[in-house]
């Protein structure tokens, strides 16, 4: 779709108010001119971003995490994810995600696109990297991390999307990929480079 003009539509930042900086989230409150001229407020997460891997075994199946998410207070079922290091770049923090919390290594990277899970309250952006050739390994969880790493076939996960058993948004997301790449209608490319646009 073409972009429409949106200066009629567009919030400019006049102040900033830090409210939070905690072991994990950053809030703060910006003042910004609405179009019409007036000020408003807005409270938001700042993020580094973070990455997602749709990982694909050889059998077929892709590989998924099942953990206890505190504000939601259930386990959650989701791919494997995480968020930037200072510094770091896009598949950098892939390779290390996957590695520390599945095991799994892979061959080949594919960069599909890019999600933006929560816009109404925080800047996250997250990378969505598919992975393939996976060999197992050794998990390297963080201190206090605690998951479960299973695999399912795709359609098995499509169906837990629809009936309701998989709610997490880059996760739905990465089901609406995986199914649009597997049924040829969306390709890939395996070179592990990211359109300059989007580099990091």
């Amino acid at each position: 779709m073409d972009a429409p003009a949106d200066a009629h539509l567009r919030e400019e930042p006049v102040a900033r108010q830090e409210l939070l900086r905690g072991h994990f989230l950053h809030a703060v409150r910006d003042t910004v001119r609405l179009p019409s001229g007036r000020e408003a407020t807005r409270e938001y997460v700042l993020h580094p971003g973070a990455v997602m891997v749709i990982g694909l075994l050889d059998d077929g199946q892709v590989v998924l995490e099942r953990q206890w998410r505190h504000p939601m207070r259930q386990v959650i079922i989701e791919f494997p994810a995480g968020k930037l290091d200072a510094g770091e770049g896009s598949l950098s923090c892939a390779r290390r995600e996957l590695l520390e919390e599945t095991g799994y290594t892979a061959a080949e990277w594919a960069f599909a696109g890019r999600l933006a899970p929560t816009i109404a309250y925080s800047d996250e952006v997250i990378d969505i990297w598919f992975a393939r050739g996976l060999v197992p390994g050794e998990r390297q969880l963080d201190d206090g991390e605690f998951l479960d790493v299973f695999s399912a076939t795709p359609e098995a996960l499509l169906q837990a999307c629809r009936d309701g058993t998989t709610i997490d948004s880059k996760t739905l997301v990465g089901a609406l990929w995986l199914q649009n790449v597997l049924s040829g209608a969306w390709s890939l490319d395996w070179s592990g480079a990211m359109p300059a646009a989007v580099a990091r």
